[in-house]
């Protein structure tokens, strides 16, 4: 029988402590740390932090420990690689294992797609913007409201989830507008839940025919599950809608699928469930469990772009290929499917949590990538960034690892490998914490 978390020590304990005072003196004040969480090893989806307190994890180190920490397989690609060899640089030389992978990644999207590999998502959405300018020669970008696409220059400009990621950053990249995006249970323009998508599609329509040249967007840049603005789901036939819009203006349509990815969604991507195909993804969180990686995926008719035209050191390296090779396998033996089951399981649960709590405004989400939205008024669905916050910190002290997303909500962003009693566990343990703060 699975056992709750062990927690043994005060929070932090005295290990955690020094190693948390070493770190706020020595390392850079931009670093958030959301509670004192000092970790020494990982097995499966439970972390143990250097005083011997074990957690139940249920961010995944922001969805990226797909297949857990320390997986078997994963551990032995990484292991057979680094003794051969870490890296060559992949713009200058390939290697079979890098091509595999792009070859596998492409087929995933159908074939005609030929795949760049940097190592971090905000990488490979600067590698699309970049591509999707050169291919257009058009230099207007749109994205949305409570988007994250990174946070170095060109797709910080993209961002649009926080204030505080974009302040003291000026002048960001210029033409690059944002358009509502059509949160069902906050729904922008006046709509309400049952139209907001089409009144985002008109509201692009009205700025092409007003403001803004669609002859002059290169792209508009979608993340399918808006992800660090709160795990929003867009409501059903917006992202066909807007792939139509696109299409019949000649705009290319991204696909930030860095953090939806990958089986996140229950789907290898969350554009599947909407039928859709994008010009370019990027994909990157948890493409290789943990190592660091992002891959865009682009239609083979836009590799327009010359040698050298874009490059990096450390993409595709060989490392990092193995663990995302090693990833895609255990993918395809029944983590997606797992990713369905058991978040279908934690919705059920979560929605019975909900009925007790009128504080727990929304629940959504798809496949093991979940928000839990709390308000302070069940009717006028205002915010409550303090409750939120007090329930991260609540759950923390119980041994459950949750984390904020967007101005009021947790996220529950497992590894794919939750198993049904894990998650039985979990739904316990926030069942404790939302009675304990009075949510």
């Amino acid at each position: 029988m699975l056992t709750r978390p062990l927690i043994q020590t005060a929070l932090p304990g005295p290990k955690a402590r020094a190693i948390l005072e070493r770190d706020r003196r020595q390392m850079s004040t931009s670093y958030v740390r959301p509670y004192a969480l000092v970790p020494e090893r990982g097995e499966g989806c439970w972390l143990y932090d250097v005083d011997g307190n074990s957690f139940l994890d249920l961010m995944a180190g922001i969805a990226v420990n797909t297949t857990g920490y320390a997986h078997p397989r994963v551990v032995k690609a990484v292991t057979e690689q680094a003794q051969k060899f870490a890296h060559v640089c992949f713009s200058d030389f390939t290697h079979d294992s890098a091509v595999t992978l792009a070859e596998r990644l492409a087929a995933k999207l159908g074939g005609g797609y030929r795949v760049f590999f940097a190592n971090s998502g905000t990488e490979g959405i600067e590698a699309a913007i970049k591509l999707a300018r050169y291919h257009t020669r058009r230099p207007y970008l749109i994205a949305f409201s409570g988007s994250f696409h990174g946070r170095t220059l060109g797709s910080l400009s993209l961002t649009a989830s926080n204030a505080k990621y974009r302040r003291g950053f000026g002048p960001l990249l210029p033409h690059v507008v944002h358009v509502p995006y059509p949160h069902p249970y906050r729904p922008p323009l006046g709509a309400g839940s049952e139209n907001v998508g089409q009144a985002v599609l008109d509201h692009l329509e009205h700025l092409f025919h007003t403001s803004l040249p669609a002859d002059e967007v290169a792209a508009v840049f979608l993340e399918p599950i808006q992800g660090e603005g709160g795990y929003v789901v867009p409501p059903k036939g917006f992202v066909q809608g807007l792939r139509e819009l696109t299409q019949r203006h000649g705009i290319l349509l991204v696909a930030d699928e860095v953090q939806s990815g990958v089986g996140r969604s229950g789907s290898f991507l969350a554009l599947e469930q909407e039928g859709v195909q994008a010009d370019i993804v990027v994909l990157a969180k948890g493409l290789a469990s943990g190592y660091p990686i992002s891959a865009v995926v682009f239609r083979e008719e836009l590799s327009t772009w010359t040698p050298g035209a874009h490059g990096t050191t450390f993409g595709g390296n060989a490392v990092s290929v193995a663990a995302a090779l090693a990833t895609l396998d255990l993918l395809e033996e029944g983590l997606m499917e797992n990713a369905r089951k058991i978040g279908q399981h934690l919705i059920q649960g979560l929605r019975k949590l909900q009925e007790k709590h009128p504080r727990l405004g929304d629940v959504r989400g798809r496949g093991l990538m979940i928000g839990l939205d709390f308000v302070k008024d069940h009717k006028t669905r205002e915010e409550n960034p303090a409750l939120r916050d007090q329930i991260q910190q609540k759950a923390f002290e119980k041994g459950l690892l949750v984390l904020s997303a967007g101005p009021s909500t947790v996220r529950l962003a497992p590894p794919l490998i939750l198993s049904l009693e894990e998650a039985d566990l979990a739904l316990g343990l926030l069942g404790e914490v939302l009675a304990e703060v009075g949510a």
